[in-house]
């Protein structure tokens, strides 16, 4: 600090604000963010002694890319609007997709049903109960198609949240739009694939890390040369957050996720920069609003250091950390819902505050049900209000410059890397994972959260403060109970008129090619053509690689 700064500090100090503090005590005796970086009373020129803006910032779409990917950012055009949909059927999905297209919505993205997210087809008797429940039933191209029905695939991109049977999925969109006459060089969207973050936080696995990350490295090559507009992966922090973690570990875990990736496609042979500019990553917009915003800042910076310094990427887009995010599903309360409006309002402005290029905004329900339609639509309309109406997209990283964001941005990254360090010396995130290392972490982290909202150091609105007699909730979104039935028979009707000769050739066929190590991309789509089922797919893929068997990380 110089001394001119300083002595004006210290007077300030002396002569207004230690009166003011022994008057009116302030609130607590820390503050601090979710992760537990302490937040300071004031900021200024002093927190940032070492401050470089060609170092620490530069411009917007050059290396670090703290500034955001793009020269103009949204200048040019806003952020893709892209709303998580799908329930019950293909059919019922379609109709909501096309009712948020008309909207205003940008962009489609799928959730399936949790049998589809671990293999199962729907009348598999673990299925039971769960078919189009918390998304989507999917269990052949059959489906597929009438999910994209009248929505042309080249015209559109389209998000899947799907991690294990993500090459089978990708496979069945890739059919549909041969059938619909689509260049398939131009389809753009992105499958999320990444299954180390399904060990640590979330669970939809089904093999083993080893075949399972051969799966995703086979999916790079395909990709690279047969879709080049296409996303391979989206390495997402979203769910680890929701698991429980905090920012930093959200950053940290995320990133190295991101190395193991990156290097099982270099060991597999890929040329870095053939592969490294359609990755893409998934990030959570919690509720610290400005912690939110420096981690989406510095986990840019900390891509563009790994990418050119660790793996020597020479291609600027290789060095671009482009993500999607969703507002945090875990802060949505069943109590006063409709003040999950505001929370979802403050979040999502901090994704585009922060620089996204893709976002979903949570429905004000979703503590209770799969969303309404009416609470879908208010949900786009806080996007489109953000974009259309405040101003924050006028010009780039408006908040560039605050002695507190820049000071954020530094402190989050530096202990962002401590855990990075960590996970290298254990050999890596896979490693990490095996030994239960960041489930541990998360599950401390996720317990000290609880404690501090049940001792009110932390303050939910309408959780532990704030409390109201609650109404019962009508007009609640409810799944048909007979959608099992429905789905079965359609599936049965599949099975019944399809070539089967040519199904068992296709399935004989990928599971010689999973037993010589070929890539098993081509031969799945073959037998997604067939209209051989994600089961039995799957099924081929669980007898030669044997399914993943948790130990316990307590």
């Amino acid at each position: 600090m110089d001394e001119k700064l300083a002595s004006a500090q210290a007077a300030w100090e002396s002569n207004l604000q230690n009166k003011v503090l022994k008057r009116f005590p302030e609130r607590r005796e820390k503050f601090d963010t979710e992760s537990g970086v302490e937040v300071g009373r004031l900021y200024s020129s002093a927190d940032l002694p070492d401050f470089s803006y060609e170092e620490n910032l530069g411009f917007p779409g050059e290396y670090p890319f703290t500034r955001g990917v793009q020269p103009t950012m949204y200048r040019g055009r806003f952020w893709t609007m892209r709303q998580y949909a799908g329930y019950a059927d293909a059919a019922e999905t379609n109709a909501r997709f096309r009712y948020l297209l008309e909207q205003g919505q940008t962009g489609l993205s799928v959730a399936f049903d949790l049998p589809t997210q671990i293999g199962l087809d729907s009348d598999h008797q673990l299925a039971r109960g769960e078919v189009g429940r918390v998304g989507v039933a999917i269990d052949s191209l059959a489906d597929m198609e009438l999910l994209f029905k009248e929505i042309p695939l080249d015209k559109v991109s389209t998000s899947m949240t799907i991690n294990a049977p993500a090459a089978v999925l990708l496979a069945m969109y890739i059919a549909v739009a041969e059938k619909q006459g689509a260049d398939t060089k131009k389809l753009a969207g992105t499958i999320q694939n990444d299954i180390l973050k399904e060990y640590v936080a979330r669970g939809t696995y089904i093999f083993p890390p080893e075949p399972s990350m051969r799966l995703i490295t086979d999916t790079f090559a395909y990709c690279a040369e047969n879709l080049p507009e296409w996303n391979p992966i989206s390495i997402s922090g979203y769910h680890i957050r929701e698991a429980g973690s905090t920012a930093v570990q959200e950053m940290a875990f995320t990133l190295a996720d991101g190395i193991a990736y990156v290097q099982a496609a270099i060991d597999k042979g890929l040329d870095v920069d053939k592969f490294a500019p359609r990755l893409s990553f998934f990030f959570n917009a919690h509720k610290n609003f400005f912690e939110e915003i420096a981690k989406y800042r510095a986990v840019r910076r900390m891509w563009a250091k790994i990418m050119r310094a660790r793996f020597g990427a020479k291609n600027p887009k290789s060095w671009m950390l482009r993500f999607h995010t969703q507002t945090g599903g875990s802060t949505l309360t069943a109590q006063q819902p409709d003040v999950n409006v505001v929370r979802v309002a403050f979040q999502a402005l901090s994704a585009v505050l922060g620089g996204t290029q893709s976002l979903h905004t949570n429905s004000k329900d979703e503590a209770l049900a799969l969303p309404t339609e009416d609470s879908a639509r208010l949900a786009l309309r806080t996007q489109q209000v953000i974009a259309y109406e405040t101003g924050v997209a006028d010009t780039i990283d408006p908040l560039a410059g605050s002695y507190l964001v820049e000071k954020l941005t530094d402190e989050l990254e530096a202990a962002a890397w401590e855990y990075i360090s960590k996970i290298d010396e254990m050999g890596g995130a896979v490693r990490a994972v095996e030994a239960g290392y960041m489930q541990r972490e998360i599950q401390d982290s996720a317990f000290r959260y609880q404690q501090e909202i049940e001792n009110e150091t932390r303050i939910v609105v309408g959780v532990n403060k704030f409390q109201m007699a609650e109404e019962h909730h009508e007009g609640l979104l409810r799944v048909d109970p007979n959608i099992a039935e429905k789905q079965v028979a359609r599936l049965q009707r599949v099975r019944a008129t399809r070539d089967n000769k040519a199904v068992n050739g296709a399935l004989v066929k990928l599971r010689s090619e999973a037993l010589n190590g070929s890539n098993v991309v081509p031969c799945i789509l073959d037998a997604v053509r067939a209209y051989a089922t994600l089961g039995e797919i799957c099924g081929v893929l669980r007898d030669v690689y044997g399914e993943y068997k948790p130990t316990s990380t307590l």
